[in-house]
């Protein structure tokens, strides 16, 4: 089996190689890896105590950043390196100012495990989430350097827990510790004999958790909004797109509308300007004290300021719900707002738990996100509870961090 899985690693390396011919995204992954080696060896961090943080993209690495700050603070005389997957983590976050040294990681065959372990020779690594590279996870176990995996889901769909998934299991014996979100990931585990897991819920919520006391101002959103009521569209998609349209369009309430789209290229920025063009949208970036005084649609073509403006929402409309899944709900959540999003929600428990609670609403089509939107909108009571539910839920799921960096300090001892 690990024979195949070489294979796979090999055949996905050069699908994406082949894409990179036409696809820019497909470019960078394969560019920013080229000179992997060469930028640590000049990082300044070879030699030092390291200790090493993985993630996949952008959202894992929100998951692995209160971990970070938290690691830095008890532990200053160590070099943090951080490593990710996609180049939608690296470019957005590659001068994130909490590492020491950013880079991708390389292709997981074993030349480059080796040779990446070899050269960083870390204390101590920390993947998060879904990350599981088995060529690297071998190397690390056989350094006996200790491997922990934070904020991981289990599903019984995987490979671990199926009848032809006896050599992935073994893998996850190489592991040091699994800190999994639920008692379903806990379950599995045990039902494949890995009993080295421990609950600990997502650390997600540490870092959205810090989002409302960070003293950060958007003079534009602030003159956009006004006295007005308003609506943050987040991460969004064309499905949910037309529906914010159409919200915009019939509501009985007047308010103005934010949108952040999940792709922010100029084919799509051009759709969503032709689709609202009665309400004259106006770009972030170009916007003068004029359009934002005459619009009623502000679109963001930046990336990295959502997390920071739905501090100035009433209600937060979330996107992905109509494709493969939400995007993340906990970074509105936690102001205090309802949040609605579309109807593929079920992997999500943060979505289910908030629909139970009453502080987030799924929905079908457009009439039921107007219905919806109007009762919170014309109800006092029913929009204050909502509200309420949202930023408890994320107060009371708090506390994954410390338990991963408690764990940690088995291993390093403080200074």
């Amino acid at each position: 089996m690990g024979f195949l899985y070489n294979i796979f690693v090999f055949l996905y390396s050069l699908s994406i190689r082949i894409a990179s011919i036409f696809n820019g995204k497909a470019k960078l992954w394969v560019e920013g890896r080229k000179s992997v080696f060469t930028d640590i060896e000049k990082s300044g961090i070879i030699g030092k105590p390291i200790i090493w943080l993985h993630s996949a993209s952008l959202g894992e690495f929100e998951q692995g950043r209160p971990i970070i700050e938290k690691l830095k603070n008890t532990y200053p005389e160590h070099k943090i390196l951080v490593t990710f997957f996609s180049p939608s983590g690296y470019e957005v976050r590659k001068n994130y100012d909490g590492a020491d040294h950013i880079c991708y990681l390389p292709i997981d065959t074993k030349r480059n495990a080796q040779r990446f372990v070899a050269m960083v020779r870390p204390q101590l690594v920390i993947f998060i989430k879904y990350e599981f590279w088995f060529n690297f996870i071998n190397e690390i176990y056989n350094r006996r350097i200790p491997l922990i995996f934070a904020s991981v889901i289990f599903r019984p769909s995987q490979h671990f827990f199926k009848p032809w998934g006896k050599w992935y299991a073994r893998q996850l014996n190489r592991i040091t510790h699994l800190f999994v979100q639920n008692e379903e990931s806990v379950n599995l585990l045990d039902s494949i004999k890995i009993y080295h897991s421990s609950l600990s819920g997502d650390t997600r919520f540490d870092r959205v958790i810090q989002l409302p006391d960070e003293k950060i101002s958007f003079p534009k959103v602030e003159e956009f909004k006004g006295n007005s009521k308003l609506l943050i569209g987040g991460s969004t998609w064309a499905p949910g797109e037309k529906i914010l349209f159409n919200l915009l369009d019939n509501s009985d309430f007047d308010f103005k509308l934010i949108i952040a789209p999940h792709l922010i290229n100029q084919d799509h920025l051009s759709e969503i300007q032709k689709r609202f063009s009665k309400f004259k949208p106006v770009l972030y970036s170009k916007a003068t004290s004029e359009d934002l005084k005459n619009s009623r649609v502000l679109i963001i073509n930046s990336i990295g300021m959502l997390s920071s403006i739905y501090r100035y929402a009433e209600i937060a409309y979330v996107g992905g719900g109509f494709g493969v899944g939400i995007h993340n709900l906990l970074e509105a959540s936690t102001y205090g707002i309802p949040v609605i999003y579309g109807p593929n929600y079920q992997r999500f428990r943060e979505a289910i738990d908030l629909r139970d609670l009453g502080g987030g609403f799924p929905i079908n089509n457009s009439d039921e996100c107007l219905t919806i939107f109007n009762k919170l909108m014309s109800d006092d009571n029913y929009y204050s509870n909502s509200g309420k539910v949202s930023r408890e839920y994320v107060q009371k799921n708090s506390g994954a961090t410390k338990m991963v960096v408690d764990k940690v300090m088995e291993f390093i001892p403080i200074p």
